[in-house]
């Protein structure tokens, strides 16, 4: 009787460590232009995609994954009326056609197109998956546009993180970052914030949702646009993690 209880211990011992929750792993994945039937003959704009795809337990990995994706495909659109697709690789696709479809209509215009886009981890942890998302396109004009943005995950649910999720009390960081961001480009706490020329509106400071998160550093980035011209390119701020990890909901240990 004794031995059976112990062998049914043992078999429900094994089944709990096989329902334990598996740890993230990362496969580096690209493609260009040239991963594309349709690029074979004829005229393409130059696409670069470089990211990771997500492994580990299938219902936080497909999250992960998916929001992935979804940037990617956002990136390589060119206008609201460019039909949707249902992959990276369509997505491609439709920028090709598109390209194509401009070079018949503007047969002298001045340069390819360009998608460049990069997807990198940054951060991760048993609380925290952060990922940096960079994507840079010129379609004809004056220059292209870039922008820089983050996703944070919990890699736990694979669930997308707010910033009410990140920091234990949102407005006392605020706070802080704003009396970071004037040390950095000095501008004393009686100044308004756009006495060197920032385009804050209703001359108030704000935090966008752009936070991503490295071992040393918590980075802010506005990008261009959002608080100065194309000239200024994106404004930066880095806040050593020293100094802002008592503000965070997480460990960066």
């Amino acid at each position: 009787m004794n031995n059976k209880f112990l062998g049914f211990c043992f078999c429900l011992l094994v089944l709990a460590s096989c329902e334990k929750e598996q740890p993230l792993s990362f496969s580096a994945e690209s493609f260009t232009e040239k991963d594309l039937a349709e690029c074979n003959n004829g005229d393409c704009p130059e696409i670069t995609v470089n990211y990771f795809t997500v492994q580990g337990e299938e219902r936080v990995s497909e999250k992960i994954n998916a929001e992935i994706e979804q940037f990617i495909i956002a990136s390589l659109k060119t206008t609201d009326e460019d039909p949707n697709a249902k992959g990276m690789k369509q997505a491609a696709r439709n920028f090709v056609a598109t390209y194509r479809k401009d070079l018949e209509q503007f047969p002298d215009m001045v340069g390819e197109y360009v998608s460049e886009i990069n997807v990198r981890n940054i951060f991760e942890n048993d609380q925290l998956l952060s990922v940096e998302e960079q994507q840079y396109t010129f379609t004809g004009g004056a220059h292209g546009y870039g922008s820089t943005t983050f996703d944070n995950f919990d890699p736990k649910t694979g669930a997308l993180l707010q910033q009410k999720d990140l920091f234990k009390d949102w407005q006392a960081f605020k706070e802080f970052a704003e009396n970071e961001f004037r040390k950095q480009h000095n501008i004393s706490e009686n100044e308004s914030i756009n006495a060197t020329g920032f385009w804050f509106e209703n001359d108030t400071f704000y935090v966008p949702e752009n936070i991503g998160f490295t071992k040393d550093n918590v980075i802010i980035i506005y990008n261009q646009y959002d608080i100065a011209s194309y000239a200024d390119g994106p404004i930066e701020l880095e806040i050593p993690m020293e100094k802002a990890k008592e503000f965070l909901d997480f460990s960066v240990e």
